[in-house]
């Protein structure tokens, strides 16, 4: 078609492309397709665009993976740390930390998807810092587990599988959460951080000692 019998409202109507509508096309197809089940015309497509506009945003189909996971495990690890400063109860932190790690699975479904799918076909050396960075998130959790078996809040023989079986129990929840659902992500987190509570073997009617000294006034010098 030629430039002069082109529609100029149809043109208009377009939402302009930019970097960041490709990467979001791009998290949309890969949580839906798979990363190598995408096609880059298939993400071209889905904005109306030829795949050789598409270079114009991007550098490659990798890149846009990269890009997806690394801003993925950036904010996993930007909620932990805002969820446990300045918390010094084990108990606690340990339900602060599950609940927003709950709830980024519930409201970011399409990265966590991708991030616990596709991470294996990151390039070097992007796999291994994303690795490292997922067992620094993972020896941050099993040391708040540490710190309530030594405090006497949690009973579990292995605080490494107690945190392990926490955190698995959380990425399902990307694959079934629906927003019209019975449970808010709210509701669902709040569950969630209770049974993580429960698989560190924390019982609120067995409180430890130090627990129940800041539960009870000091009577001793009455």
């Amino acid at each position: 078609m030629s430039l002069e019998h082109a529609d100029p409202a149809a043109a208009e109507a377009r939402p302009a492309v930019t970097a960041d509508a490709v990467l979001d096309a791009a998290l949309t197809l890969f949580a839906e397709r798979g990363y190598h089940g995408t096609a880059v015309s298939q993400i071209a497509a889905s904005l109306g665009i030829r795949t050789s506009s598409l270079y114009n945003h991007m550098r490659s189909k990798q890149d846009l993976l990269e890009a997806i996971i690394g801003r993925t495990v950036d904010g996993v690890l930007d909620d932990f740390r805002a969820a446990i400063d300045d918390v010094g109860d084990p108990v606690e932190r340990l339900r602060r930390a599950i609940r927003v790690y709950a709830l980024r699975h519930a409201t970011h479904r399409r990265e966590a998807l991708v991030a616990n799918r596709d991470t294996a076909s990151l390039p070097e050396p992007a796999r291994t810092r994303t690795r490292q960075r997922e067992r620094d998130h993972e020896r941050a959790v099993r040391a708040i587990i540490s710190d309530g078996a030594g405090t006497g809040d949690f009973h579990v023989d292995s605080p490494a599988l107690a945190s392990f079986a926490i955190l698995e129990m959380c990425l399902s929840i990307a694959r079934w959460f629906r927003d019209d659902g019975a449970r808010t992500a709210g509701q669902v987190a709040e569950e969630y951080a209770d049974f993580a509570l429960r698989i560190a073997g924390f019982v609120p009617d067995r409180p430890s000692p130090a627990r129940r000294a800041q539960q009870r006034p000091d009577d001793r010098d009455q």
